[in-house]
């Protein structure tokens, strides 16, 4: 079986809503971190390099120009979410947000924003401001960077933040209607299988509307590339990866949406491992497993069933 037949992945979840495809597109609002500026911490986590996952090139273009730009990059769809990706999407004064948020939904085929964040980033303004997009009838997803549940692994990778910081946000979040969406990462160094899955444990135990699987990615500019070319840190085999995802996917309940299931990276940016090169040798594997084991939500009594 295919993956999107085993779990209930995001973008068919859009297409059921939206009857046709919707795609997000990546932008870079210029934003900073607190963790780097010196309000939190120097340096950042330290698994960061924003250039992996972004384009550090895009900050200099307005929003409306970069939703154009990635449109022409895109085919098959006709409808956007406009995605605030890189470093601390709402890190800035509520008038500067509001002027950006609205930049990107004046267009006529964006249908909302997906704002990437810090739990300890939210403060109850910027909620509001979300909330009041959503009443006007926008599609909004707070993304939300968790990592792990684990306290001791996130003071270990420099993070700033504790669970309980995510978890009085994310409530209050979900009160207001707003939809979220959880980012964990799988292979930390410290945590352990048993930690991913209570992880997941607690994350839906909070109340999550999304969530997003990523594999440890060692990358250049990071802390932890020194740690690693040192041979003091291990990056994550696919194995260990598919494992403890499938094992995840299997306690999350089925009306959770999976945005990500892993994530790649490119050299030379990517260091390590190197099957994060490939995004469909864990996204294949992970089927294969789930195939075999069950679908999403197997192990809560609610599987997941494929729409047909």
């Amino acid at each position: 079986m295919e993956l999107h037949q085993l779990v209930n992945t995001f973008g068919q979840d859009l297409q059921r809503r939206y009857g046709e495809k919707v795609h997000k597109l990546t932008l870079h609002g210029g934003f900073s971190c607190p963790n780097r500026d010196g309000t939190l911490g120097r340096g950042g986590c330290t698994f960061c390099n924003v250039a992996s996952f972004a384009d550090e090139t895009a900050q200099q273009l307005s929003v409306t120009k970069q939703l154009s730009q990635r449109a022409t990059e895109v085919h098959r769809a006709k409808r956007y979410l406009a995605y605030f990706q890189a470093y601390t999407s709402t890190y800035a004064e509520v008038e500067k947000l509001k002027a950006m948020y609205e930049e990107a939904l004046k267009s006529a085929d964006i249908v909302g924003l997906c704002v990437g964040t810090r739990p300890d980033c939210v403060p109850d303004a910027v909620l509001d401001l979300l909330a009041h997009y959503k009443d006007q009838g926008f599609e909004i997803w707070l993304e939300l960077g968790l990592q792990t549940a684990n306290d001791s692994t996130l003071k270990r990778i420099n993070r700033g933040h504790d669970f309980a910081c995510y978890d009085a946000v994310t409530r209050k979040a979900r009160l207001l209607g707003l939809n979220v969406c959880t980012h964990l990462i799988v292979g930390l160094p410290g945590d352990t299988k048993t930690d991913h899955l209570s992880t997941i444990e607690q994350v839906v135990d909070t109340g999550t509307d999304g969530i997003k699987l990523h594999p440890l990615h060692i990358v250049e500019g990071s802390v932890m590339a020194k740690a690693w070319r040192a041979g003091r840190l291990d990056a994550i085999s696919l194995e260990d990866y598919v494992d403890s995802a499938a094992e995840m996917i299997l306690r999350t309940p089925a009306e959770v949406v999976y945005h990500r299931v892993s994530a790649n990276a490119r050299k030379p940016t990517l260091l390590a491992p190197e099957w994060c090169e490939n995004r469909w040798l864990a996204m294949t594997d992970i089927a294969r497993v789930l195939s075999m084991k069950g679908a999403q939500g197997s192990l809560t009594g609610r599987p997941f069933h494929f729409p047909q």
